[in-house]
């Protein structure tokens, strides 16, 4: 399905192949990241992933949203779920459980041999970075993954039942509990590693992907320069809404969104993003919502059931990109 969004005119401009950043984290940005993969040539992407959500477990170092995107990028996750493995088992978990260990945490069989080769690796001193590539690489994924730091950054979720770590929130009481904040332990001491500064440094395009703002984008803003280098990029960063019609498509971005006092709208999205955004993408759904963006926004149909349409979405976000390039160029250098 690779093919190049950008016309002869814009890759003429540039002089080069667009390379293109993707934030992401979660369902929704796994499966906008694995559009963006079908349309770029090859190589052309970089996903920078959230790490907030890692967590030890069994003794082993288990990462979420980097393992969501990368079974998207190598098309063998759950196509029901979203996450985890295709035609996946559970003998481990199973037998985990009979011998009275922590089964509440759904460990596949097949994505248990990742965490363990991960978990060997970082024993034997590699980097998180390092590892995540060996990874991609087995799995035969042709685009970049990193992780948005090497150094440990943990989200933590102040719920009216206390702080709960995030997966305890998310996995453990299935995000019952109201949320009143959420916080980013680690974030302070944590820094972008030199493959995340570079990747941003040759960016032609930073696509913020439609994931939960507070839960796999907010720990990715949270981490060493991130906040303050986004701006100083010549590259349009555009958003795109992961609220349609006042609902989540996947998580709980919109009951939290109204248990800590937000319209549950792309608005608000858009806004808990200013400074950051030179272009913001929503649904046709909340079309009327659009004239309240304040900055340039494009209406699409932006929900991603199956390849083709969430490569006809990659396709559309890098196009009204490259509609920005000329604006920006003209700026004068921050």
């Amino acid at each position: 399905m690779t093919s190049n969004p950008f016309s002869a005119e814009h890759r003429c401009a540039l002089r080069h192949t667009p390379q293109v950043v993707a934030l992401a984290g979660g369902v929704g940005g796994a499966k906008l990241a694995a559009g963006l993969q079908a349309v770029l040539p090859p190589g052309a992407l970089t996903v920078v992933v959230n790490t907030g959500d890692d967590f030890e477990h069994w003794g082993l170092t288990i990462c979420p949203d980097l393992d969501t995107v990368i079974y998207n990028l190598a098309g063998v996750n759950n196509p029901e779920l979203g996450w985890g493995r295709a035609d996946e088992s559970f003998a481990v978990l199973k037998t985990v459980g009979l011998l009275g260990g922590e089964d509440w945490f759904r460990l596949g069989d097949k994505d248990l041999a990742v965490h363990l080769r991960r978990s060997e690796w970082l024993r034997q001193g590699s980097s998180l970075t390092e590892v995540t590539d060996r990874l991609r690489r087995a799995l035969g994924v042709p685009s970049t993954v990193l992780p948005m730091s090497d150094l440990p950054v943990r989200t933590l979720v102040h719920t009216d039942e206390g702080d709960l770590p995030f997966q305890h929130y998310f996995v453990g009481r299935r995000c019952e509990p109201c949320v009143l904040d959420v916080s980013f332990v680690g974030a302070a001491e944590a820094t972008l590693t030199d493959a995340v500064y570079t990747a941003l440094a040759q960016a032609d395009v930073v696509v913020f992907c439609p994931s939960n703002p507070y839960l796999s984008l907010d720990p990715i803003l949270s981490v060493g320069e991130m906040r303050s280098l986004l701006p100083s990029l010549r590259a349009p960063k555009i958003a795109v809404a992961p609220i349609v019609g006042g609902q989540a498509l996947k998580g709980p971005a919109a009951k939290m969104m109204r248990e800590m006092g937000y319209p549950v709208s792309p608005v608000t999205i858009a806004a808990h993003f200013d400074g950051l955004l030179d272009g913001f993408v929503l649904d046709k759904i909340d079309a009327a919502a659009a004239a309240h963006v304040r900055m340039p926004a494009l209406v699409a149909d932006t929900l991603m059931h199956d390849l083709p349409s969430k490569a006809q979405l990659a396709a559309t976000v890098l196009e009204f990109a490259a509609t920005l390039w000329p604006v920006l160029a003209s700026r004068p250098a921050p």
